[in-house]
């Protein structure tokens, strides 16, 4: 894909960090795109810096981990945007906790999020991107998902369990001229990672920022038809 513009994406967890950081990235280079989330105030104002871009944009409160919430949600967002090209599986939750000490309902919630979550929206956006006969899925895991660490049981799992299922699907798409791409970042200075206490706002110059990850993601898309990039870990140069 080397000629974006009239591009049609959808970026869930598109209001904040990385999600934010592709969505502008994506703008920049031509494509209309559709975020999703739960906070519509937020929302509101990412929609608002992505027009500011030149291209369509619109979103959906909602959140992923509910099935009855997403059907409706994506369906509106691919008529709003006339089709979808692009689908970015960014939306995820983390919590860390032994296994033992983190509640039930909070290691539900996370797997129920990030896994389960990831499955809904692509099962509602495949078929659109199936009859075109061409698209790209997106699907963000972490290192977390190559390597479990203590107090990670709930968030390893549910990265682990991202990679199985997005390199099924590639397996299975690759038919359709779908690609598929898994991701696993290393740390990044996101909302999340900083309201977790694992990174720090200023640390600009030594830890990855979310403007690399969306670079990432473009860099890929730009591989000829005939490329696909399966599956890339990004990790920052300072240990």
């Amino acid at each position: 894909m080397t000629n974006f513009k009239g591009k049609k994406a959808i970026i869930t967890g598109g209001s904040r960090g990385l999600g934010k950081a592709t969505a502008l990235a994506f703008a920049k280079e031509g494509i209309d795109v559709a975020i999703t989330g739960r906070n519509e105030a937020v929302l509101k104002e990412t929609v608002a810096e992505i027009k500011a871009l030149g291209v369509k944009a619109t979103y959906a409160a909602f959140d992923v981990s509910d099935y009855d919430a997403v059907k409706p949600a994506i369906k509106s967002l691919i008529d709003t945007l006339d089709g979808i090209d692009i689908l970015v599986n960014n939306a995820g939750i983390a919590a860390f906790g032994t296994l033992n000490d983190m509640p039930v309902d909070q290691w539900s919630q996370i797997i129920q999020t990030n896994v389960m979550g990831m499955y809904y929206v692509t099962k509602e956006v495949l078929p659109h991107l199936i009859d075109k006969n061409e698209g790209e899925i997106i699907n963000v895991s972490s290192t977390a998902g190559l390597s479990g660490n203590a107090t990670t049981s709930a968030y390893s799992a549910s990265k682990f369990a991202v990679i199985g299922l997005s390199e099924s699907l590639m397996k299975e798409v690759r038919k359709n001229n779908i690609r598929v791409c898994t991701l696993t970042p290393s740390t990044i200075v996101s909302d999340m990672s900083v309201d977790l206490g694992i990174a720090n706002k200023d640390s600009e110059d030594s830890v990855l920022q979310p403007e690399d990850f969306a670079e990432l993601i473009v860099a890929g898309l730009k591989l000829p038809r005939r490329a696909m990039l399966k599956s890339a870990a990004l990790w920052s140069t300072n240990p």
